[in-house]
């Protein structure tokens, strides 16, 4: 099984909390790590400086397009940060998440 980090910003704690309760509760991601931070970037030709939510979505590779769709819906921006990031796991890790994982997104 390969695992991905996703990482995706939000507009506020609730969003996020949100987003990662439905992400757990569908059981396409096993752990879900939430911060706040502080964003810029370009937005309409302007620099913007906003205070955000960052999400770090635990999970494996081939959940990646059902749970773009879920944030995808459930998100407020039209243009939401979601990257992927390969990952390599401890073995004991590793297996956690597997434990949580399989057969859950493979029914």
């Amino acid at each position: 099984m390969q695992f991905v980090f996703l990482y995706v910003t939000s507009v506020s704690k609730k969003e996020a909390v949100k987003i990662s309760t439905h992400l757990l509760k569908e059981r396409l991601v096993a752990c879900v790590n939430m911060f706040p931070l502080k964003s810029m970037y370009w937005w309409n030709e302007k620099i913007c400086t906003k205070s955000e939510y960052a999400i770090i979505l635990k999970t494996e590779k081939g959940a990646f397009p059902l749970i773009e769709k879920a944030i995808m819906k459930l998100h407020s921006y039209s243009v939401p940060c979601i990257t992927k990031i390969s990952v390599e796991p401890n073995k004991g890790y590793g297996n956690w998440l597997m434990e949580q994982l399989v057969g859950k997104l493979h029914k």
